[in-house]
């Protein structure tokens, strides 16, 4: 009987595992960008316009600082590889663009150019080297960095969404 009983809840909990796998999990770097931006723009779009100036303390970056530094190294990286940053990006941009629907428009530009461009990328190109900063590295390693650091900054984001009091859309 124990045994039945131990095989039962160990089918019910891998049955109820594979039914709330998120989009893209598991599928490879273009599976995994498209969950962290889906989560990035849900997020964004889930915090009052109010909660984008928010920062934790003095010094650190707030919300929309938080959310442009993204799109600022997205399409930096992104440049390293060879396309090039957009004609309208200024410098400085991270602390000027803070209203909500102008950081959302940014972040989904951003995220979009870099899953477009991927996409684009043959196996024999993600072996390309390029150079940044002090050394020389692969394009796949210049993607990899670009999905960590958006994954880095999604969990800060997060964070911060608690601390005001906004709950992640997809905790819900």
């Amino acid at each position: 009987m124990k045994k039945l009983v131990l095989l039962l809840v160990l089918l019910s909990a891998r049955s109820i595992l594979a039914q709330t796998a998120p989009e893209g999990i598991w599928l490879g770097y273009d599976g995994e960008w498209r969950h962290v931006s889906s989560q990035l723009i849900a997020l964004a779009e889930a915090t009052p316009a109010e909660k984008f100036s928010w920062r934790p303390a003095p010094g650190v970056r707030s919300t929309s600082e938080v959310y442009m530094h993204i799109v600022d190294a997205n399409f930096y990286l992104l440049s390293v590889t060879g396309p090039k940053m957009p004609a309208d990006w200024k410098e400085g941009m991270e602390k000027t663009v803070t209203s909500k629907a102008e950081v959302i428009d940014w972040l989904k530009r951003s995220l979009d150019a870099v899953k477009e461009a991927h996409l684009a990328e043959r196996p024999k190109d993600l072996r390309r080297k390029v150079h940044i900063a002090d050394r020389d590295a692969a394009v796949d390693g210049i993607y990899l960095r670009i999905l960590l650091h958006a994954n880095e900054h999604m969990g800060q984001l997060v964070a911060y969404a608690r601390m005001t009091g906004v709950v992640p859309p997809w905790s819900r």
